[in-house]
């Protein structure tokens, strides 16, 4: 036990000095980077940068290389206005790129000199003008030493100067740019891969509503008819045997068990799909489907299921057909599930701009509060709303319940 305790701490020992060691760097250089980002950072660079300037233009002596103690005051000056301008190079960065650009081509166009601490602030400004400001101009600043360096030389030290600057100052305009290039498109890509999840996600909401609705719709409605007709034979068979009783007995119950079950994984399904009213729907079934739909419901209730038809009959858009349809379908199937036995009346009404569904029972009327989890009345309104209707549902005059909905055709039969 000792010797695995001191194993221990002599791993974390040595952990800490694995992270002290791998995590030093890049905390100078995160550090570098905040100092250099801060917004006082051009103020004190421009300092810095003019009293280096200052410094080695006031090193040389008067008299030397023809320049007098007037021209050494003039030198000096233009050493500060190469360097000065730096300190607004946040605030504004053409401004100090022209003030810069035009010191520095004036001391070399007048003195055939510019001070190291000069060159160092061109390069700065052309690079910060190649990233965030107008990149024509970086590159327009960046011409005078391409022409002075093409002119006669005056000595050996100053055709390195313009020679360095006239390499230097579009090396660091391109940068600059590229930088800013790099940047952008970093931006853009991460841009597109938001869209391109966002609308994966859209696509998989909807998918996952669809089929939420397919299935509460299709396969609900036959698995509820399933258990209708096994407590309807067990009932209805005179002389059936105990064990056959049992058995049906035991199918009405495992389809009770199954529509549970179904509600369970439709609730897990709908989840994240509260927010989608649509989603892709492919026309199936459709009005001329309805009158089987009637004949199945007839024989799994055994009770009269009466269909009313006015107006003039037209083929109407197939989105609106099938919405129709799996209304009607829903509310079959919830007549039989609260008012087995109830006789159905259901109105089909075609007007010029409109197709009026009215499913209406007369059995006990709808129950003092929705049971949880029932999602029926949920997908019906969905289906109405897809195809720019309306559904209301609620207690019928004289007794029972009552579906309606109003599903607009007038654009549909335009087109």
């Amino acid at each position: 036990m000792l010797a695995r305790g001191t194993h221990a701490r002599c791993a974390m020992q040595d952990n800490g000095h694995v992270d002290r060691a791998g995590y030093g760097r890049p905390g100078r250089a995160d550090t570098l980077r905040r100092a250099a980002s801060a917004p006082h950072a051009p103020a004190v660079g421009g300092a810095l940068l003019a009293v280096l300037a200052l410094a080695q233009s006031l090193a040389l002596p008067p008299g030397q290389r023809g320049i007098d103690f007037a021209q050494g005051v003039g030198l000096a000056l233009l050493a500060l206005f190469s360097t000065l301008p730096v300190g607004l190079l946040w605030s504004y960065p053409a401004g100090a790129a022209l003030a810069v650009g035009a010191a520095c081509v004036l001391s070399l166009a007048a003195f055939h000199t510019v001070t190291v601490a000069g060159l160092i602030a061109q390069l700065i400004v052309l690079y910060r003008l190649g990233r965030h400001g107008p990149q024509l101009l970086a590159a327009a600043l960046a011409l005078p030493y391409l022409v002075l360096a093409l002119l006669p030389p005056a000595g050996t030290a100053d055709r390195v100067l313009t020679v360095l600057l006239a390499a230097l100052a579009p090396t660091a305009a391109w940068a600059g740019a590229a930088r800013r290039a790099r940047s952008e498109a970093v931006e853009h890509s991460a841009a597109r891969e938001v869209i391109a999840g966002s609308l994966l996600e859209h696509t998989a909401r909807g998918e996952r509503a669809r089929v939420s609705r397919e299935l509460h719709d299709v396969v609900a409605h036959h698995i509820s008819m399933i258990a209708v007709q096994a407590e309807t034979a067990r009932l209805t068979t005179p002389g059936m045997p105990a064990a056959g009783a049992q058995r049906l007995s035991a199918i009405g119950d495992t389809a009770r068990a199954a529509l549970t079950e179904m509600r369970r994984l439709l609730g897990v399904l709908r989840e994240d799909t509260r927010a989608d009213a649509g989603g892709a729907r492919r026309p199936q079934p459709g009005l001329r489907q309805l009158s089987e739909l009637l004949e199945e419901a007839r024989d799994a209730s055994g009770s009269g299921v009466r269909l009313i038809v006015r107006g003039p009959v037209a083929s109407l858009d197939p989105g609106v057909e099938l919405a129709a349809y799996r209304i009607v379908q829903e509310a079959l199937t919830n007549a039989r599930r609260h008012a087995d036995g109830a006789a159905v009346d259901m109105e089909l009404h075609y007007t010029a701009d409109a197709l009026w569904l009215r499913i209406r029972d007369n059995g006990p009327g709808p129950p003092p509060s929705t049971p949880p989890g029932g999602h029926g009345l949920l997908g019906m309104r969905e289906r109405a709303a897809a195809v720019g209707g309306t559904l209301r549902t609620g207690a019928a005059g004289g007794g029972g319940f009552v579906v309606e909905a109003v599903l607009p055709t007038a654009a549909q039969a335009a087109a």
